[in-house]
């Protein structure tokens, strides 16, 4: 369940990014194309813990010895 939650959240992240980085170039002002830089990046940074977050917890299940439950 947690590596679906994780990919669900990664996908809205990088929707949020993509959406970010495709306004940029309808903007004039250099300061406002800065600030929409760095939240677009944001929102790729949270997408990629996201996808980290994912991948560590598939690797935990998958090590995860038989007789430990807990």
């Amino acid at each position: 369940m947690t590596v679906v939650i994780a990919a669900f959240f990664a996908l809205i992240c990088y929707g949020i990014a993509i959406t970010g980085f495709s306004a940029i170039g309808d903007m004039a002002d250099q300061a406002q194309i800065a600030d929409a830089k760095g939240f677009a990046w944001f929102w790729v940074f949270l997408g990629t813990v996201a996808v980290v977050l994912g991948a560590v917890s598939v690797w935990i299940i998958r090590t995860q010895q038989s007789g430990e439950d807990a």
